[in-house]
């Protein structure tokens, strides 16, 4: 039986787009304590069913596939502007397809205005009305109101009109950057993206006999399965040395691993990657919240999808791209020496305008990973990693990155990294990296 917080989601879920819905209802409609009603109502946010407004509340909103994460719905739109809903809240929960800024004369400006737009704009009543009619929504900058009859044609249409104390500059700014996070993380992919789901998993129940899993392991030539209890949560995992010496009327809960290692939807590839090769775990159960089995990877499904986002294109920059675009390749004065420089542009410092410890970090992890890769193909998990800065180095700087291999082998390396600015020692690195290997 379904838990009081998966009723929850469940009804949310259900409910139709645009309905604003509260704590209060909530608890009221199914009975539960105002408690469990808000961590439901917070979980469906986080899954992207609402969005919470100051001022206005909670709006069921369309939960957006990864296609087109980097939409936005007026409602978020209002949160990343910290503005104020004037009128048309009814729909707030649409989403926005471009914005216009209404930097010109009307005329011109509503040659660039069209249904599904946002259009930024001052403090001109005529343009508000002009883009209500045309199907856009409004977000006024600068802190300003609009006349009481904008704001009943924005009822009436269920266009948003909004009010946000930043200028144009700085709200398309905002806008911009939230779009573009939302493009990096789309690329990132995810658990829910890649697990073999629950229908077409095969578990074993905790009431289940030794002998039911001899039977899977004949058909699938598997040895490895998620054990669950009547609800479906995971209890534990059973693998093929769990069974050894077992007798076949013995019951799978008495030999199981218990609590075994579980990871969520929307834990990253990278991360279970990971975990998979710190532990020397193959197979991991994903699982809701509630501990509920959803689907399963293995490491070869992990490894595959790792493989695969080196070959797609980055559309979104990181501050680590940023940093590591700017590495480039010199040749040593010995034989085979690989060093690196790397120019300190502004984006890289602190506000001291010295090189930021995270920066520093990702150029020392980025030179071990070059210079690793050419002894071994794969990827690396850094295990530790010991950093001295002896000088700080100032923006504009250019540093020569000196990675030397001290050790490697089939699982590990350990590589010693040594930065110089203008042949001045300014930092050192010794790092120990387990190796990924891509096989």
């Amino acid at each position: 039986m379904a838990t009081k917080h998966e009723q929850i989601i469940e009804y949310i879920d259900q409910l139709p787009i645009g309905e604003k819905i509260s704590v209060r209802q909530i608890a009221k409609a199914l009975n539960v304590s105002e408690g469990t009603a808000y961590r439901a109502i917070k979980d469906a946010e986080n899954k992207g069913y609402v969005s919470t407004i100051e001022r206005v509340g909670t709006i069921r909103i369309e939960r957006k596939k990864k296609e087109n994460i980097e939409k936005l719905t007026y409602a978020e739109v209002v949160n990343i502007v910290e503005g104020q809903v004037l009128g048309g809240r009814s729909g707030l929960h649409k989403t926005l397809n471009k914005f216009v800024i209404g930097a010109m004369k009307l005329e011109a400006m509503m040659r660039y205005t069209g249904a599904g737009n946002l259009l930024i704009v001052g403090n001109r009543t005529k343009a508000h009305e002009y883009a209500l009619n045309a199907g856009a929504a409004v977000l006024i900058t600068g802190g300003f109101d609009t006349d009481d009859d904008v704001k009943k044609l924005a009822d009436e249409l269920q266009l948003p009109i909004i009010s946000t104390s930043y200028d144009t500059f700085t709200v398309a700014a905002m806008i911009n950057r939230a779009i573009y996070d939302q493009l990096i993380k789309k690329e990132i992919i995810l658990v829910e993206d890649i697990l073999t789901p629950v229908t077409d998993t095969i578990y074993l129940k905790t009431a289940d006999k030794v002998s039911k899993w001899h039977e899977y392991n004949r058909e699938t030539l598997h040895s490895r399965y998620p054990v669950v209890d009547e609800n479906m949560r995971v209890q534990g995992m059973v693998t093929s040395k769990d069974v050894i010496g077992a007798e076949p009327e013995q019951l799978i809960e008495k030999i199981m691993t218990k609590n075994p290692m579980t990871v969520s939807g929307q834990t990253s590839v990278a991360s279970s990657a990971h975990m998979m090769v710190w532990e020397g775990i193959e197979l991991l159960p994903v699982t809701d919240g509630n501990n509920k089995l959803l689907g399963i990877i293995s490491r070869q499904d992990v490894l595959k999808a790792l493989q695969m986002i080196q070959r797609q294109p980055q559309v979104g920059e990181t501050i680590d791209d940023i940093v590591t675009s700017q590495i480039t390749l010199i040749k040593g004065k010995l034989k085979n020496e690989d060093l690196y420089r790397c120019e300190v542009t502004p984006q890289m410092t602190n506000h001291l305008g010295t090189i930021s410890y995270g920066v520093f970090t990702t150029i020392v992890t980025e030179a071990a990973n070059r210079v690793l890769r050419s002894f071994k193909k794969g990827d690396l998990v850094v295990e530790n990693m010991t950093i001295y800065f002896l000088k700080p180095v100032q923006i504009d700087s250019m540093l020569e990155i000196n990675p030397r291999v001290l050790e490697v082998g089939r699982k590990f390396g350990k590589v010693d990294v040594e930065v110089f600015n203008e042949g001045v020692l300014v930092g050192k690195a010794m790092m120990m990296c387990q190796l990924i290997d891509r096989h």
